[in-house]
């Protein structure tokens, strides 16, 4: 061969320098997909929407798992709900059983009754189904319970989340309503029961409660059409609200940032975490389906609403054991507490305050105060700003403590709502156990707010002083002058931002009784109002760590306590740095080189958390 075609010394490896390599052709499937999403794109413009959602980050805390059982249980309902009408009969119209179970055959019963019998004997898998859907349905609730005392007692409701949380107890007052219908729908003698209470419940409404009540069930009760009704409300119309809040709920929760707990690298202007895909997405269909399996698991071994043991409805045979739904108890247990004096005659009128305030007032009432506490809080505050670091309970323990105040609240009428049981189970006298949760329902919440927010200011100042003198070692050394004293083991910088991270806060003031011309300015109303919640918001705040106050700690442990000491509780500008300095870049370590240690120890590629 010629030196002109292959050059001496020229290293075999560089002779297809110029070649270029064949392009790799897409598979059939890959250019079939990438053709409908071409297709659907061009129709619709939905790929930037679609591209912006699963690139959207997502926060990794077990938390937030809590908002995806409420809405993985909602979408089991829905399937289950989904099958189980194919066989239910919406019908209070008289049949004489001939099913398969025997104790009832021969017996008159409405059609509903009926088919839901048949469901759970002679459809294959139709209990299992029937109780899966019970089960869900019960799961949801508690679900979106325990999601909404994480967002409260962590301020994630605040700015710009108030509509979200609005959004959220109205979903929470909807879901009780859909089990209520649900619960009724079987015409068994348990949830007959609960009809013929609801309808004397309405009837104590002022004025309008007979033809209300009238008006509802059709005629007298209990009339034929409250089933067919309770049916379409249950299956279409509270279903089709409960979705599209769902779905509202969502579309903010992507739009705005997501919530996050404080730490190193996180702000209010970030979200540290996944993406949605492929990590989150993931995680979160691995998550529905355990959901499911542990639903379905409690269905098969744990009987629930054994219609089959109460008959069919019958007001005659009806025992005070009856009792409703857990998420249902806390109105009975008012109805139960509330005194017998409260009914007045007035103009013709009878006026049942004594059923009506916990039937009809309490419900609402209490969704309604839940809605609200956002605006009141900020107009209490006086903070208007938008916060996307959620805070710590306890370095709020005014709202810590009202959210346990609210929870006892609840558990004693939950326990008011089984007095007859407990009464006769325990062998004590209801009278007296009624009077007992009476007093309870003024004194425990009153008292559960105090000790809370005592524990709040306690771990407050256990924080402050770890962040100043660090973690005792109990190791005792000696010094070279002959004294002893305790080691402390140092924190880490991590540990020590969690201490310091929240703002200092202060109650508001009034403004001056006399403006600068010595005209006198009386305060309004609404201003000493203000001002009195603010005072009953931080009176006894324990605010964060200053910078100074750490440099004294580290360097003259008796200097320290005479800046502590001489300091104002909230006076965080006659010392050197800021709060903010310090959080920066004191103690906070919120640098990119810390942030991507931390990366590396969870992991590298798609599956590192990352920042938005």
């Amino acid at each position: 061969m010629s030196t002109e075609i292959f050059p001496a010394g020229r290293p075999a490896d560089r002779l297809r320098d110029g070649d270029r390599p064949e392009p790799q052709q897409p598979s059939n499937a890959a250019r079939k997909v990438g053709g409908v999403a071409g297709w659907i794109d061009d129709r619709t413009g939905a790929a930037k929407g679609v591209n912006y959602l699963l690139r959207k980050v997502f926060p990794d805390h077990w938390s937030f798992m809590l908002g995806e059982i409420a809405m993985y249980s909602l979408i089991i309902c829905l399937l289950s709900g989904a099958l189980l009408t194919l066989w239910f009969v919406p019908s209070a119209g008289h049949i004489v059983y001939d099913g398969s179970y025997v104790p009832l055959r021969g017996q008159g019963m409405s059609e509903a009754y009926a088919s839901t019998l048949d469901i759970s004997f002679d459809i294959r898998g139709g209990l299992l189904v029937r109780q899966i859907h019970h089960w869900a349905a019960l799961m949801f609730i508690v679900g979106l319970t325990v999601h909404m005392f994480r967002v409260f007692f962590t301020g994630a409701f605040r700015k710009p989340r108030e509509i979200n949380w609005v959004i959220g107890t109205v979903l929470a007052l909807l879901a009780i309503i859909e089990g209520f219908a649900g619960y009724s729908l079987p015409d068994d003698l348990l949830s007959g029961t609960g009809l013929r209470a609801m309808e004397g419940f309405v009837q104590t409404a002022p004025v309008i409660g007979s033809y209300l009540a009238y008006g509802i069930f059709g005629g007298p009760f209990p009339g034929e059409a409250i089933i067919p009704r309770l049916f379409s409300a249950h299956v279409l119309l509270i279903p089709a609200l409960l979705v599209g809040l769902f779905t509202a709920h969502i579309v903010l929760v992507a739009v705005q940032k997501h919530t996050q707990f404080p730490g190193p690298g996180r702000t209010n202007d970030n979200v540290v975490g996944y993406r949605v895909m492929p990590v989150y997405a993931a995680k979160a269909g691995g998550f529905f389906f355990i959901v499911f399996g542990i639903i379905a698991a409690i269905s098969a071994l744990v009987t629930i609403n054994p219609i089959w043991a109460y008959g069919p409805y019958d007001p005659s045979p009806v025992t005070a054991g009856s009792q409703p739904d857990w998420y249902m108890g806390f109105a009975d247990g008012a109805l139960r507490l509330l005194p017998g004096w409260l009914e007045f005659h007035i103009l013709g009128f009878t006026l049942s305050l004594n059923i009506a305030l916990g039937a009809l007032v309490l419900l609402p009432l209490v969704y309604t105060v839940l809605g609200v506490y956002p605006f009141v809080e900020k107009w209490v505050t006086g903070d208007t700003r938008e916060h996307h670091l959620l805070d710590r309970p306890r370095n709020n323990p005014t709202r810590t403590g009202i959210g346990m105040a609210g929870i006892v609240a609840y558990s004693v009428f939950m326990f008011a709502a089984g007095n007859d049981i407990m009464a006769i189970k325990l062998g004590l006298s209801i009278n007296d156990i009624t009077w007992f949760l009476r007093i309870g329902l003024f004194v425990l919440p009153p008292l559960a707010f105090w000790v809370t927010k005592r524990i709040c200011l306690s771990l407050q100042r256990r924080d402050r002083d770890l962040a100043l003198h660090a973690r005792e070692s109990g190791r005792i050394i000696r010094g070279a002058d002959g004294s002893f004293h305790e080691r402390h083991d140092a924190l880490t910088e991590r540990e020590r931002w969690i201490l310091v991270q929240h703002e200092p806060v202060a109650p508001l003031e009034l403004m001056p009784s006399v403006d600068e011309n010595g005209v006198a300015r009386p305060a309004t109303r609404k201003e000493r109002l203000r001002a009195k919640l603010s005072h009953f918001y931080f009176k006894d705040a324990v605010n964060p760590v200053t910078p100074a106050e750490l440099a004294a700690a580290h360097h003259d442990g008796h200097r320290a306590e005479a800046i502590e000491a001489a300091q104002t509780p909230f006076d965080y500008e006659g010392v050197e740095g800021s709060h903010e300095g310090h959080r920066g870049d004191g103690h906070g370590a919120d640098t990119d080189a810390g942030l991507e240690s931390d990366v590396d120890a969870r992991g590298v590629g798609s599956s590192s958390p990352i920042r938005e």
